[in-house]
């Protein structure tokens, strides 16, 4: 048993990768297609947008619908287009100095530095959120104002070199970051990112991926929320060296982004890295470049730093690549003129030859022709001759048949005829004149006699037709089927198309046979017809049944 469990644990680690690589490759597909399909998220973010604008350029709006629709409208500009989203606020600024509330304005101003320093301008929210007063702020506006500056001192943080003022700035993110850390409550997901990020700060993974899972478990794909937690999700397994698990994040993170039109994102441009250090520089390229639109549609100052040297290196190893590929393909153009001059060469030669022997092919194929000709002829007339031999074949078995029978019912009635005469005198020597009347009166001796023709029908149009009724059945829809109880038998449909079959078309003529009315006769053709799976050639189907 000690042997087996080294094997059964390297079997266990390999199903496991292949199950992982499949589920990255089908994550890889949605993620073009999310890729192929951005301006039809970004047509639909526009049109969300442009249905805004309307409603704020109606006459008779009043300031203060005008203030809320306008923060819809930078909400949605929020990580789409900083320049629209600032030029937005800006106005609402005016807008709620119009109004005359304070508070409105504060919360502007608030908006305008949280998207200050989340595209990367964080010395432009410092200077915006000093001139806010604090102690002047309502309680609802305290959690973005220490955000705002939280955030704004952590990115100020990273981005100076000078170790005394970077520490100043390390100081005053955590003073804020606790200071909003006291005021949330510790279920909401801005706590929890915050806890997450402590862990994540401490390196204690397994404790920051338990957080990020519960954050996870409350958001939905193709909104930023999602986005912005599947995205530090990939930078804990960064951390732990679990590249896979990385990359499938960073993946559903991009997916994300690109539903939400989001512009503002950053998980595509670490793919392409992660990609280019694999050697995959095309699919590397591709994601480069998709980021690198997006940072310009929403004017990211940050954005375009973190992209810029990774666009360097990856344009310049496509650009490497594609010199290589075009000296491959000069090789393989020089390879491929010398093929074809060898194929010239050969056509040539195997032209003469084939010149050569044209005329006798020529003769050839005039004698194949005129012998094909006759052979097909000769076809024809077989099939002919075999059409009219079966046709001839069936024709007297029929008769044979329906002679005998004919002959049988015939004598069988004579005999009948001669009973019931003899019956009659009977009665009627017998002076039982009134008994032979009631007896006259009874349709039972009829019933009988027909029930009896019928079966002897029925027999005898089975024995020559055994396949009639599955055959018949064909030619009808599945639910419209007909079944019958004794496989010797026929019901009245089956009688009418038997009978068809036989070349008795006339209604009236099958009506006199089988004792109904013409009416009846039709509507049960017609009844049956409506059945069918091709109505117009029905019954010409049923003459053909073998």
């Amino acid at each position: 048993m000690s042997r087996r469990t080294p094997a059964f644990i390297l079997f266990l680690f390999i199903h496991c990768l292949a199950i992982g690589q499949t589920e990255l490759n089908s994550l890889l597909l949605k993620l073009d297609e999310a890729m192929n399909k951005r301006d039809v998220y970004d047509t639909s973010k526009n049109l969300r947008i442009s249905n805004l604008e309307e409603l704020l350029n109606e006459e008779n709006i009043s300031l203060e619908n005008k203030y809320f629709l306008t923060n819809k409208i930078i909400g949605e500009y929020e990580k789409y287009s900083f320049d629209s989203a600032l030029d937005y606020i800006e106005q609402n600024i005016g807008v709620a100095k119009q109004i005359g509330n304070i508070n409105f304005e504060k919360e502007s101003r608030l908006k305008l530095a949280k998207l200050l320093v989340t595209s990367g301008r964080y010395k432009e929210a410092i200077d915006v959120l000093n001139e806010i007063q604090r102690q002047e702020l309502p309680e609802k506006l305290l959690n973005l104002y220490y955000f705002s500056f939280k955030e704004g001192y952590s990115g100020l943080s990273f981005y100076t070199s000078v170790k005394r003022i970077k520490a100043n700035y390390s100081q005053l993110y955590a003073t804020y970051q606790d200071s909003l850390l006291q005021r949330l409550d510790q279920n909401s997901d801005e706590s929890l990112a915050l806890i997450e990020k402590g862990f994540r700060d401490q390196r204690a993974i397994e404790n920051a991926l338990r957080i990020n899972a519960q954050r996870l478990s409350n958001v939905e794909s193709g909104t930023p929320k999602y986005s912005l937690i599947t995205f530090e999700r990939s930078l804990l397994f960064e951390l732990s060296g679990r590249i896979e698990e990385q990359k499938k994040f960073l993946i559903l993170s991009a997916i994300s982004d690109i539903t939400a039109s989001v512009k503002d994102n950053a998980s595509l441009t670490v793919l392409a890295m992660i990609y280019f250090r694999e050697g995959d520089i095309e699919r590397a390229h591709r994601y480069i470049d998709f980021s690198v639109a997006d940072a310009e549609k929403f004017n990211s100052k940050l954005r375009f730093v973190n992209i810029s040297n990774t666009l360097s290196v990856i344009s310049k190893a496509y650009e490497e690549k594609s010199l290589e590929q075009q000296k491959e393909l000069k090789k393989m153009l020089v390879f491929i003129s010398i093929l074809a001059l060898f194929l010239v060469i050969t056509i040539i030669y195997i032209y003469r030859q084939i010149k050569r022997l044209s005329s006798a092919r020529k003769s050839l194929k005039e004698a194949n022709n005129q012998l094909q000709s006759l052979n097909e002829k000769l076809q024809f007339t077989n099939a002919d001759l075999n059409r009219l031999y079966n046709e001839l074949s069936d024709s007297d078995r029929i008769k044979e048949q329906y002679i005998g029978t004919f002959l049988n019912l015939y004598s069988d009635y004579i005999n009948k005829l001669d009973t019931y005469r003899k019956m009659v005198r009977k009665y009627i020597v017998s002076n039982k004149t009134k008994s032979l009347l009631e007896m006259t009166k009874s349709k039972q001796l009829i019933d009988n006699e027909l029930n009896i023709f019928y079966e002897n029908f029925d027999k005898s149009f089975l024995h020559i037709y055994p396949n009639f009724v599955e055959q018949f059945n064909g030619l009808l829809q599945d639910d419209k089927q007909i079944t019958i109880k004794d496989t010797n038998s026929l019901n009245t449909e089956l009688r009418i198309f038997a009978l068809i079959r036989l070349g008795i078309s006339s209604s009236s003529k099958i009506s006199k046979i089988l004792r109904y009315s013409v009416n009846t006769i039709y509507n049960y053709r017609v009844k049956v017809k409506n059945n069918a799976l091709n109505r117009n050639d029905f019954e010409d189907m049923v003459k053909k049944i073998s």
